[in-house]
């Protein structure tokens, strides 16, 4: 993950707009992210700039705070509006410091040396000591061989800061104040805070129009003058909390009578809720007896193709656990040898999609069709019994055959725009960047609702443009056949897939995160990825020299012609490094699909 997000991070530095994006993940975490440090975006290597902090109860004078920062006091007391560097400053007074901030090896920073003078741990330096303005992963990063107990270690403590592009310009922004929340504060106050359109905030630190903010995370406030804060405004919420006074209350013999019928109510109450539970486990066990033993049964026989009713759902007073749901959900369509063939055109290969699957039409509208092996039904069927969701093509019913029963046939929903192989090769208009994104981001949410949602975890290891297919509204679905060696055809899953799968036949959520990396590139490039080799060498800048020139140049050669210019570059170069990361030779530098999902849900 921290390989991921290096990557990731990388890839959004190089954009020539502004750097600098809000990191929304928790000052504790041990997660780097875009905006966990700020990168050296230009020629300047310092300038001098400001931080904001917060007095409180171990640094609450002019002189402390000084010391902290290794600044001079009588410099801090001078921009602040304070009488003496020795006034005790109320809990939460913002303080501007003065700071130099210095581009370090890749990163703007401000070089502080911190003794740890009482039993803490590096947490709590990040996000009490500083207040946000480092992050812990920075800490652990800056200071590798820390180990046990910190009390009198120095540490090395690098402050987040940035520098402007340029300062000779009068009209561009001179100073980048590094500004922490707390709890309760938002752009919007900021903003009235430094005199500053909230609307620069956002453009500077990539925020979307009224973003939700986080206490103890940064943002960059863009300024054109030496700041001045507005302490007129109404501050959040101090970061120490009060305790507010109570009243005593005589205890009356009414209210204890009261207090002892609620005992009682809650004893019965109780005994209700464990007598429901034990009902509703003796149900399940019975429930689970009956499915198993009426597999072949179905609960409904129709005249004609998706003429099926649907089945009753559960009364809000049932148990509503999964496995019940399994029960509940699952009453499948029968189908006859005859209304198979009658959709199909007699298993055409006109009506064929891909290999051992047919399109099927219908007075009710489409449906697909997956022709099996018997021994392979059942375990589809088992599975789709256990799953729900809206980014995984439904099963409405089977067709067992009449005299061969070698083979049977499963009837799928058909959404209406086909496969994504098929969208992406007849190079429609109407398939542009963001719905791309947003079938990246369906595909990840399917696979992960698998890998982490289905007990036990499933692994799809069939993973491919041929197989994930786009609704009428651009939203994708992915197909759950059975694993790839369940499909009568092998030439179905012939790709470029996972080597340890290829060579060792080593199965694991990996070769899902392999395929979707594949899967990805293919969204990017429209090209089809069933060379591999040829995949790879298209895709090669993006190795380790790609840094050294020439690599957005060779993004615009990779990505679609047919977008033409209409998508983001930023997102393209972001997506393509997430893709590589995907498709490592070892599994183990490969995201997990949790790791992927986070990163897509912020471009959707």
């Amino acid at each position: 993950m921290i390989v991921l997000c290096f990557l990731l991070c990388l890839c959004l530095d190089l954009i020539c707009s502004s750097p600098h994006f809000y990191d929304h993940t928790l000052c504790d975490s041990g997660v780097n992210y875009p905006g966990t440090r700020y990168t050296c975006n230009s020629s300047r290597i310092s300038c001098q700039t400001f931080v904001v902090y917060r007095a409180n109860d171990k640094f609450a004078t002019i002189l402390s705070i000084s010391n902290l920062f290794r600044r001079d006091p009588s410099v801090v007391l001078s921009i602040n509006s304070v009488s003496s560097s020795n006034q005790v400053l109320e809990t939460g007074r913002e303080v501007l410091v003065p700071v130099v901030c210095s581009c370090t090896g890749k990163y703007f920073q401000i070089n502080v040396n911190y003794t740890v003078s009482e039993k803490m741990t590096l947490p709590a330096v990040s996000c009490e000591t500083f207040e946000g303005l480092v992050k812990y992963v920075t800490l652990i990063e800056e200071n590798p061989d820390i180990k046990g107990v910190l009390v009198g270690l120095v540490l090395r403590v690098p402050l987040k800061c940035a520098c402007p592009e340029s300062d000779d310009d009068d009209a561009g922004v001179k100073f980048l104040v590094t500004y922490p929340f707390i709890k309760g504060d938002d752009t919007t106050k900021l903003s009235k805070k430094f005199n500053v359109s909230v609307e620069e905030i956002w453009q500077e630190n990539h925020l979307e129009a009224s973003p939700t903010v986080y206490p103890y995370t940064t943002v960059l406030v863009p300024l054109k003058e030496k700041p001045v804060i507005n302490l007129s405004i109404p501050d959040s919420d101090p970061p120490i909390p009060q305790f507010l006074p109570t009243v005593p209350v005589e205890r009356t013999t009414k209210s204890s009578q009261i207090n002892n019928l609620y005992s009682v109510g809650a004893v019965l109450v109780f005994c209700l809720i464990l007598a429901t539970l034990v009902a509703c486990g003796l149900y399940i066990r019975n429930l689970k007896k009956f499915k198993n033993s009426n597999f072949h049964s179905s609960n409904h026989r129709i005249s004609s193709l998706n003429s099926c009713s649907t089945p009753t759902r559960s009364s809000a007073n049932s148990c509503l656990s999964p496995d019940l749901l399994i029960g509940i959900k699952y009453s499948l369509c029968t189908f006859t040898m005859e209304q198979i063939r009658t959709a199909t055109k007699n298993l055409s290969e006109s009506t064929k999609i891909i290999d051992s699957v047919y399109r099927g039409s219908s007075e009710n509208g489409e449906v697909m069709i997956k022709e099996m092996r018997f021994e392979g039904t059942k375990q589809v069927i088992d599975l789709h019994s256990k799953i729900n969701h809206v980014n995984i093509v439904k099963l409405h019913g089977v067709c067992f055959g009449e005299h061969d029963f070698t083979w049977s046939y499963l009837v799928f929903e058909y959404p209406l725009n086909g496969s994504l192989r098929d969208c992406l090769e007849t190079s429609s208009a109407a398939f542009n960047w963001q719905r791309r994104t947003h079938v990246a981001f369906d595909i990840a949410t399917g696979l992960h609702y698998l890998h982490y949602s289905v007990i036990p975890a499933y692994t799809h290891l069939n993973i491919n443009s041929k197989c994930i297919f786009l609704t009428s509204n651009w939203r994708a679905k992915i197909t759950v056949f059975g694993n790839a060696k369940e499909s009568r055809s092998s030439t179905y899953s012939k790709s470029w897939i996972a080597p340890e799968y290829l060579t060792n036949g080593l199965l694991s959520e990996k070769v899902d995160i392999f395929a979707f990396g594949v899967v990805l590139f293919e969204l990017i490039s429209g090209k089809d990825a069933m060379d591999g080799n040829v995949f790879k060498e298209s895709i090669s800048f993006l190795g380790r020299g790609w840094i050294e020139g020439g690599c957005f140049d060779q993004l615009r050669g990779l990505v679609d012609p047919c977008l033409k210019d209409d998508y983001s570059l930023a997102e393209a170069l972001c997506l393509a490094i997430l893709a590589r990361s995907c498709v490592e030779d070892d599994p183990m530098h490969r995201p997990s699909m949790d790791d992927i999902l986070k990163i897509l849900a912020r471009m959707v």
